[in-house]
């Protein structure tokens, strides 16, 4: 998938951008959830360091198995979930709970896969008080 990318500048940033379009709460315009500068950094980094492939194979890994439960097997350590509308995977609360111990479940407003970049005081928000009991 992305391992070729490093090949063509063009090819990388085409791609790069088009997943910040489709993966966020943007509606379709990039531009209003990310800055120029932003999304050319972005590029420039996985441009410069050749990165584009190791970062893609959590994907793939994701989608083999690597990640699977056997049947009752949980993640006891306290976890909390932010689910942003436009996240590209959004598992029900159920699911969630089922292998790991959820202390917190936030369904937050806006924001997507980039939450970090595109919601960062929503994110920052849900962390702190999340930790905020576990003190």
């Amino acid at each position: 998938l992305a391992y070729g990318l490093n090949d063509s500048p063009a090819g990388l940033a085409a791609w790069i951008v088009e997943k910040f379009r489709t993966w966020s709460d943007c509606g379709g315009d990039v531009e209003s959830s990310f800055t120029k500068d932003e999304l050319l950094t972005n590029i420039t980094i996985y441009w410069v360091t050749q990165t584009i492939g190791s970062s893609a194979s959590h994907y793939y890994e994701n989608r083999t198995g690597y990640w699977r439960f056997e049947v009752g097997q949980r993640v006891e350590v306290p976890c909390g979930v932010a689910i942003f509308p436009g996240e590209i995977n959004r598992p029900p609360r159920e699911w969630a709970e089922r292998t790991h111990n959820v202390q917190r479940w936030t369904e937050m407003p806006r924001g997507g896969h980039f939450a970090a970049v595109e919601e960062p005081q929503l994110l920052a928000e849900d962390i702190r008080a999340f930790f905020r009991p576990l003190r």
